[in-house]
């Protein structure tokens, strides 16, 4: 008889590869991620030692290592100043006026061309909202500037033809979070649409012939199968849109700015331009805009648990 213990049986059985030789073979793979990699560490996180000038009086002879620590004292500067809280306001209120209009508009949009029948007139529908999307920041202030001019705008053209008196709508700051907000709507409402369009498509068709069974009206589906159903992308989109409600956008903001609206467009990201690079206070402007990062982690991270907690939904 044959010793099983000298001579061990091995048909079917297939010997591990040594580390070494896994490791050549996934070279190439290494590689392709090594390069997305170096570029976060350089451009990303090498970036975020400069963090440290919030905390420093620096100077540019002596770079951000020979410069005098400082501590908090820019921050307490900055929230003793009397237009740090103006500034925080203006950014909180503009923030949450362009959040509440701009996230359910998309919503409606994607849910309404989801139901219409006609393919035609959706996809026109889509490319007309999905067109200013592509305008850039500069042309559209333009378009804002020319169609509110208080004696040439189309704006203003209709309301004298209606009777009405024409409206320095530019000139006047309670316009000016309106024209923001509303333009910007405008802007990216076809574009935002376009991922709960992506999250209906993966809606089953046999829930909707279900529900048309029970006699289900249209409204009852959309409330009871869309919205359900698209509900983790409604959620998760929130969290990322409310971490960043106090990073509103600089340029068209900068660009709609002057002299008589600053009192209401003045928001973090501008005063810190005009800070840090008009008058070359880089330590003070890096100390706002650390403000300005620390509270929109935080109020990622508290909406991000809220939603874990109720909907279990999350981000992070």
């Amino acid at each position: 008889m044959t010793d099983n213990r000298r001579y061990p049986i091995t048909t079917g059985m297939r010997t591990q590869p040594t580390l070494s030789k896994r490791l050549r073979k996934s070279i190439p793979y290494y590689v392709l991620v090594a390069l997305p990699l170096i570029y976060l560490l350089l451009f990303k996180y090498y970036p975020m030692l400069g963090v440290q000038i919030a905390f420093r009086d620096f100077k540019v002879r002596g770079g951000i290592w020979q410069s005098p620590w400082v501590g908090f004292e820019h921050f307490s500067v900055f929230f003793q100043s009397p237009t740090s809280w103006m500034i925080i306001s203006n950014t909180l209120i503009l923030s949450l006026y362009y959040l509440a209009a701009s996230f359910p508009i998309p919503i409606v949009l994607a849910i309404c061309l989801n139901e219409c029948r006609s393919s035609k007139f959706r996809k026109f529908t889509q490319m007309i909202t999905y067109m200013p999307y592509f305008i850039s920041t500069v042309v559209l202030v333009s378009m804002i500037i020319q169609f509110t001019d208080i004696s040439t705008g189309l704006f203003n053209q209709i309301l004298t033809s209606f009777g009405g008196q024409a409206v320095n709508f530019m000139g006047t700051a309670g316009y000016f979070r309106t024209l923001y907000v509303w333009t910007g709507v405008w802007q990216t409402m076809g574009y935002s649409a376009i991922v709960y369009l992506a999250a209906l498509t993966g809606v089953p068709v046999e829930l909707y012939e279900a529900a048309k069974v029970d006699g289900a009206s249209k409204f009852r589906r959309i409330t009871n199968i869309d919205i359900p159903y698209i509900a983790p992308t409604i959620i998760t989109l929130f969290i990322l849109n409310t971490g960043s409600i106090l990073s509103i956008g600089f340029e068209k903001i900068y660009l709609m700015q002057n002299s008589i609206n600053t009192p209401v467009s003045e928001v973090i990201s501008t005063y810190v331009y005009k800070i840090g690079v008009l008058q070359f206070n880089y330590s003070y402007s890096t100390a706002v805009g650390l403000f300005n990062s620390v509270v929109n982690l935080i109020m990622i991270l508290i909406v991000n648990t809220v939603s874990d907690r109720i909907g279990k939904v999350s981000v992070l």
